[in-house]
C-alpha cells in the first residue's frame, strides 16, 4: 500500500513545484491501477478517493479549481477510479467462484478417491497424484486400496484413456466396481471379473463418446496381498509392471499373460491370469500409471522410473515419493502434461502393525513438493 500513497504524494508534490502550463495530475491515475492489483475493491475505492482529493488540491493551488483543464483531469480520474473498482469487484466474484469450484473439485476427488489410511493391515501406504489440468484435482487416473475381510488387502491402479475432467465418469465406475468387488469376491480371478464386466456395462453411459468419439478403455493393475507371508497375487489389465523394491535391488514385475485393458473385451472372453509374487517384510511395492513413465525431458527422453528409483536411498514411503516427486518435475522442466499417479506400499514387520492407526494421507498436490 506504501507505493501508491508514495505516488499520490510525490505527483502531488511535482505538480505544485511545476510550471502552470504542466500538468502531472494524470499520473494519479496510476496509483488506483497499482491498488487494483493486490487490493481489494473497497481498498482500491479509497486509494482512488484519494487521487480525486489530490487532483482538488493541485487545481485550487495551481491555476484555480474552475478551470476547464483541472475539471476535465478532475472527471477523467473519477471515471477511470470508478472502471478500476469495478473490475476489482468483477474479479473478487470470480475468484469467489474460483473457490468453489476448487472446493467442489476437492470434495469430489476425497468421495470419488477415498484417500486409504498410512496403515493398512500390514502395510504401510504413500501416495502422489498429479493432473494435468492446472484447475482440477482429479483426473482419469485412479486407485484404491480396501481391506479384503480380515484376512489380507486389495489393490487397484487404473488410467482410463484420455485425462482430465472427461474421463472421472469412467474413472468413478472402476473404483465404485472395486470398492464393491473387494470385500464381496472371494478371489483376485472374480474381482477382475467383476472389474471387467461393470465397465463393459456402463463404458456407454459414462465415457464421453460426444467430444472423444475414439475407443474407451481403461488399464488396470489388481493386487491381492494377504496379511500373513509373503505370497501376493496380481492381474495385469494392460497397465505398466509394477516395481519391487528389495534393499538396493529394483525389480520390474512383468507379467507373462498380461490381460488385455478393462472395456476391450466382453466379458465372456475374459483372458485374465494370476500371477504370483513375493513381498516381505521391508519391500515395497511401486505402482504407477503411464503418465509417470512416459514422461518426457525437453530432449524428448522418457523418464527413467527404475533407474532413477534404485539411485535413491533407502527411506520411508513418504520419502520416496519426495524423491520421485521432485526428480520427475526436474526431469520433465515443467507442469505434467498428463496424469500421474504413484502409489508406494510397504510390508511393515508384525509388531509395528498394533495400536491406533493414524488415519492420514500422504497426499502430494501437484508442485507442492511435501507429503
Amino acid at each position: 500500500m506504501a507505493i501508491p500513497l508514495a505516488l499520490i504524494v510525490v505527483i502531488t508534490a511535482v505538480d505544485l513545484h511545476s510550471p502552470t502550463d504542466v500538468h502531472l495530475g494524470p499520473f494519479l491515475v496510476i496509483a488506483p491501477a497499482l491498488a487494483a492489483s493486490f487490493a481489494g475493491a473497497r481498498l482500491t475505492a479509497l486509494i482512488g478517493a484519494l487521487t480525486v482529493v489530490a487532483q482538488v488540491f493541485i487545481a485550487v493551488f495551481h491555476g484555480g479549481l474552475t478551470t476547464t483543464n483541472h475539471l476535465a483531469q478532475i472527471t477523467a480520474l473519477i471515471v477511470l477510479s470508478s472502471l478500476v473498482v469495478f473490475f476489482c469487484l468483477v474479479r473478487e466474484r470470480r475468484g469467489r467462484e474460483l473457490i468453489r469450484v476448487r472446493s467442489v473439485a476437492d470434495a469430489a476427488q476425497r468421495v470419488l478417491l477415498r484417500p486409504p489410511p498410512r496403515r493398512i493391515g500390514p502395510l504401510r501406504v504413500a501416495w502422489l497424484y498429479l493432473t494435468a489440468e492446472d484447475e482440477t484435482q482429479i483426473g482419469g487416473d485412479l486407485f484404491a486400496v480396501a481391506r479384503a475381510g480380515e484376512t489380507g488387502t486389495r489393490v487397484v491402479i487404473g488410467d482410463v484413456r484420455g485425462k482430465g475432467l472427461a474421463s472421472i465418469g469412467e474413472a468413478s465406475v472402476v473404483l465404485g466396481a472395486f470398492r464393491e468387488g473387494a470385500h464381496r469376491c472371494t478371489s483376485l480371478l472374480e474381482l477382475a471379473a467383476a472389474l471387467e464386466g461393470s465397465v463393459s456395462r456402463s463404458l456407454e453411459e459414462v465415457a464421453d463418446t460426444q467430444d472423444d468419439p475414439g475407443e474407451h478403455f481403461t488399464t488396470a493393475l489388481v493386487l491381492d496381498i494377504p496379511d500373513q507371508g509373503p505370497e501376493a497375487e496380481m492381474i495385469n489389465c494392460g497397465h505398466p509392471p509394477p516395481l519391487l523394491v528389495r534393499g538396493r535391488e529394483v525389480t520390474v514385475l512383468y507379467s507373462p499373460s498380461p490381460a488385455p485393458p478393462l472395456g476391450v473385451c466382453e466379458p465372456p472372453d475374459l483372458s485374465h491370469r494370476v500371477d504370483p509374487f513375493t513381498l516381505e517384510t521391508g519391500d515395497t511395492l511401486l505402482l504407477y500409471t503411464d503418465g509417470v513413465v512416459e514422461a518426457r525431458s525437453p530432449a524428448g527422453v522418457f523418464y527413467p522410473l527404475a533407474e532413477r528409483v534404485a539411485s535413491f536411498p533407502a527411506s520411508s514411503p513418504e520419502a520416496l515419493l519426495r524423491h520421485i516427486h521432485r526428480d520427475l518435475l526436474t526431469h520433465i522442466g515443467k507442469h505434467p502434461a498428463d496424469d500421474a499417479v504413484l502409489l508406494v506400499i510397504e510390508r511393515i514387520p508384525a509388531q509395528q502393525t498394533h495400536g491406533p492407526h493414524p488415519h492420514l494421507t500422504a497426499h502430494l498436490h501437484k508442485g507442492a513438493g511435501r507429503p
